[in-house]
């Protein structure tokens, strides 16, 4: 069971809130080259039409800022506002200061304590930043990444811990370094002038369980709102696994108020992978419902054919092909759950224990498959015709249960 989420101060991003009482939010990144609008504001449409709440762009040039404004307009065009967060490093300073309606149409900036200027430059730059936050009112995620971690500070804290009479692991002085840094550089940002209510802090790790206990261990030192994500996850079912293993397991303890999967998408694949799998992350937790959720039986030796995989695949292209009509029309249709099962040792019953279900025969069994409605049998299929008659029946229930609930 989802323990209780953790008491955080609430954040607004663009019309987005982040923390407090508010849902988990999810987010994502683009991976086209700001400077190039057309690609960039394509892009952002795109993760946000995948169900992507805010999403991040890099500004590293002057070129990137003077883009911003422009992609803002774009997506609008496209589909709507969507709130963009920048994302800067070394010279955010700058452009944030010299390119205001960049500064201005971002609803996000995030900082990386680590890369924004050595030595005494280091409070300079970043009070800049807070300043420029300040003025627009305009709230920070403070990123620290254990990639590019403030040197200087883990050097230091190095040096105590070897004097230590019990000196600590590597990892976890890094871990401590990473929580410092986050926490020191957020309070220094309330003394610049950003109010607490405008700070959202993360600490990204590579590996799961490191991830897990920094922020534990943030999560028990402040009550800021926290942005999970287990940076550099990797690609494929590696960086699914990993991301969902760490991040699960925070929000399964409470800690947690918007989360990104950051995925390696293969060459030519889609960036909104990483958006489908954070949705999914969430809604396999009961915190959040986004669409219905089929469950489909994963095959044995009862089931050569492959024609329940092909039935599986098709009731779920059809949920996400009518969920843009479904979602408007039909409210609650999020909670709705589909089965389709292969044969009659667990098919009766999970079809009946789902809204809607269909048991397709197996090898040996009566070529028949009764579809259960509400746990009671409402029709029996047969025949080439058994996929367009139970789509029909789906859009049937559906209609009835869900049509005109607004």
């Amino acid at each position: 069971m989802v323990q209780a989420r953790r008491k955080s101060v609430m954040v607004e991003v663009g019309g987005v809130r982040i923390g407090g009482d508010a849902p988990v939010v999810v987010q994502s990144m683009t991976n086209t080259n700001t400077e190039d609008v057309e690609a960039t504001a394509r892009q952002v449409a795109a993760l946000a039409d995948a169900g992507s709440e805010l999403v991040r762009l890099t500004v590293n040039t002057p070129a990137a800022a003077r883009a911003v404004p422009e992609i803002a307009r774009r997506v609008a065009d496209i589909r709507g506002p969507v709130p963009l967060i920048g994302d800067f490093h070394y010279n955010g300073h700058l452009l944030l200061t010299e390119h205001p309606e960049c500064a201005r149409v971002l609803a996000k900036y995030r900082i990386n304590p680590g890369n924004v200027g050595v030595g005494k430059n280091h409070d300079d730059h970043f009070r800049q930043i807070v300043e420029v936050a300040a003025r627009n009112a305009k709230p920070v995620r403070i990123g620290v990444n254990w990639g590019s971690l403030d040197q200087e500070l883990l050097a230091r804290m190095m040096d105590e811990n070897s004097r230590a009479a019990r000196p600590k692991a590597l990892r976890e002085v890094m871990v401590d370094a990473m929580n410092k840094s986050a926490l020191e550089s957020a309070r220094l940002a309330e003394g610049y002038g950003l109010a607490k209510d405008r700070i959202v802090l993360s600490a990204k790790l590579s590996g799961v369980q490191d991830l897990i206990d920094a922020y534990r261990a943030l999560a028990s030192q402040c009550d800021y709102a926290l942005h999970l994500g287990l940076t550099e996850a990797g690609m494929g079912s590696k960086g699914i696994v990993a991301s969902a293993a760490a991040i699960g397991v925070l929000l399964e303890e409470g800690v947690g108020d918007t989360i990104r999967v950051s995925l390696t998408p293969p060459p030519g694949g889609a960036r909104t992978e990483e958006v489908v799998v954070a949705r999914q992350i969430l809604q396999a937790l009961g915190l959040r419902k986004f669409e219905p959720q089929v469950s489909a039986c994963p095959g044995c030796g009862r089931t050569s054919s492959s024609f329940f995989q092909e039935m599986a695949e098709r009731v779920g292209r059809h949920i996400r092909e009518r969920m843009p009509v479904w979602g408007k029309e039909c409210p609650g249709v999020e909670e709705l759950h589909v089965a389709v099962m292969g044969c009659v040792v667990n098919g009766p019953g999970e079809s009946k224990h789902a809204d809607l279900g269909i048991s397709l025969p197996g090898n040996g069994e009566a070529p028949k498959a009764p579809v259960y409605a509400d746990g009671k049998l409402a029709a029996t299929l047969q025949g080439e015709a058994i996929i367009p008659e139970f789509l029909a029946l789906l859009d049937k229930y559906v209609a009835g249960r869900f049509a005109g609930r607004g």
